[in-house]
């Protein structure tokens, strides 16, 4: 879900973005944040969830990601996150490098 558009350009699949997020589970139990000023990733690098996700927004946009399970860490869960999770990221797209 958008909540901001953002003006700048929209990353694709294989692009590398900086992005300020938090994510947390359905009953809001946070397991991961950035800071405000977000950290750099390739899109090809992260949960398919996020691959997919991230082509909607464009820069200086925000939003959130609800990630079913199957785009994120499936029946086998990972560290803290338990198998069959649904996660839900609030992100904010800062820049395509």
């Amino acid at each position: 879900m958008i909540d901001t558009e953002g003006t700048g350009v929209k990353p694709n699949a294989t692009s590398n973005v900086t992005v300020a997020y938090k994510g947390y589970f359905t009953n809001g139990t946070v397991f991961d944040q950035s800071d405000a000023e977000g950290i750099s990733f390739g899109l090809q690098q992260v949960i398919s969830g996020w691959t997919e996700g991230m082509t909607y927004f464009k820069e200086e946009g925000n939003g959130k990601l609800l990630i079913p399970s199957h785009l994120a860490y499936g029946h086998s869960g990972r560290g803290s996150i338990p198998g069959g999770a649904v996660l839900i990221f609030d992100i904010n797209l800062i820049s395509v490098n």
